[in-house]
């Protein structure tokens, strides 16, 4: 099962200095239907103005990594942790029993990225925050774990959950392939790009919620940015 949602047909709000999308509820967007995807719980495509951000405000008990597509975003939180994370890379923040953090955009142009927040397979255990580089040119043609909970997962990004965060980047015409497997749920953007997903169309920044799907095959129809997560 594939379930295209359209860019177009996503929630949001227009904050003046954040134009925000939502895959799924979030905020003053409610729908029934889209309240999470497995362990999915919250997908949002922000743009932030330059020179602004999210002021402090706290979290707990969820996993929430953020993948910045340009421009760059700067962390702070209540644990003296201070980071800037650029254009392809990644920071985790797991909110444990809870945090206190900023996100700002002090960079001279907006910052555009995807957040999102993955439910934890248990409550509690000390709030952390990390970030690493993943160089585009090392995703080429192939799906890169960056973020995962999952045993033998290796050298990535760790989150406390049943789940992985995965980016590829593919040349037009060229196709990488994912073993989901049953009972599995995946959840895919193309950050750039157009591509087609087990002979769906998915465009630019649209969603594709796939689920009871052993594999999918990912073909790309303009040069794409892909990013994937997969989750029980």
């Amino acid at each position: 099962m594939i379930e295209l949602r359209p860019f177009e047909q996503l929630g949001g709000a227009d904050h003046g200095w954040l134009n925000a999308r939502h895959h799924f509820s979030f905020a003053e967007y409610r729908d029934p239907k889209r309240m999470n995807w497995g362990l999915l719980r919250v997908w949002n495509d922000d743009t932030i103005a330059a020179n602004s951000g999210f002021p402090p405000h706290p979290h707990s008990d969820m996993e929430i990594i953020t993948y910045v597509r340009t421009g760059a975003i700067t962390h702070e939180d209540g644990l003296g942790n201070k980071g800037r994370t650029a254009a392809g890379d990644v920071q985790v923040m797991s909110a444990g029993t809870g945090i206190v953090h900023a996100e700002y955009n002090f960079e001279p142009v907006e910052t555009t990225l995807f957040q999102i927040w993955i439910l934890p397979t248990g409550r509690g255990g000390a709030p952390s925050w990390g970030q690493r580089p993943f160089p585009k040119a090392e995703r080429a043609g192939k799906f890169v774990t960056l973020a995962s909970g999952i045993a033998g997962d290796g050298d990535v990004l760790p989150i406390r959950t049943d789940a992985r965060v995965l980016g590829a980047t593919l040349k037009a015409g060229t196709s990488a392939v994912y073993d989901l497997g049953r009972g599995r749920h995946a959840y895919l953007v193309p950050a750039e790009g157009e591509v087609e997903v087990n002979g769906v169309r998915i465009g630019t920044r649209d969603g594709a919620a796939i689920r009871d799907v052993e594999r999918i095959e990912v073909k790309a129809l303009k040069d794409a940015e892909i990013v994937l997560v997969d989750t029980a």
